[in-house]
């Protein structure tokens, strides 16, 4: 097959005018860097805590952030440990018994404790419950004394920040 004039002559041109093709990185270079910087300095003071549509969690002015601990969910129907249904609340409301065994059972499982907990029992655990706002009080009561029985000796309630209003933030800084 043959080419036609017009064709051959295109051809030898670009030929002549070809240059060889570079890649810069230098600039790609730049731009990683910087959006290492930004994640590195976005990401590093906020946890994620799993949510469940099933649960709203109430709004505070606390300043404190909370470390990385287990985390227990209360929902209006469900107990849950890291994910894992432990019991429903119809179950914890109708038993008379101070203490949720079921959730002490997953609670005192090794791999939810750390290493150092392992070797001593009574060694300081963080746990962190996150309830809904209208739950009643004597089941939260029962979360948190089961977790106090299983060596979870500090509790953290999970909250919203709540945020400021406008007119506070402009009298601060003006």
């Amino acid at each position: 097959m043959s080419l036609s004039n017009p064709a051959r002559r295109i051809s030898r041109h670009d030929r002549r005018h070809r240059a060889d093709a570079e890649l810069n990185l230098i600039p790609m270079i730049d731009i990683m860097s910087v959006m290492v910087a930004f994640l590195l300095v976005y990401s590093a003071d906020v946890e994620v805590i799993q949510n469940s549509k099933g649960v709203q969690v109430p709004q505070s002015v606390a300043e404190e952030l909370p470390k990385q601990s287990v985390v227990v969910m209360i929902t209006k129907d469900q107990l849950l440990v890291q994910g894992e249904l432990v019991a429903s609340i119809a179950e914890i409301r109708s038993s008379k018994t101070p203490l949720i065994e079921p959730l002490r059972a997953v609670l005192e499982r090794p791999m939810l404790t750390a290493d150092v907990a392992a070797a001593d029992p009574a060694a300081s655990r963080e746990v962190t419950v996150m309830g809904d706002k209208s739950l009643p009080y004597d089941v939260v009561k029962k979360v948190m004394a089961t977790c106090t029985a299983a060596y979870y000796t500090k509790i953290s309630l999970a909250v919203m920040k709540k945020e400021e209003p406008l007119a506070v933030a402009r009298l601060e800084s003006a």
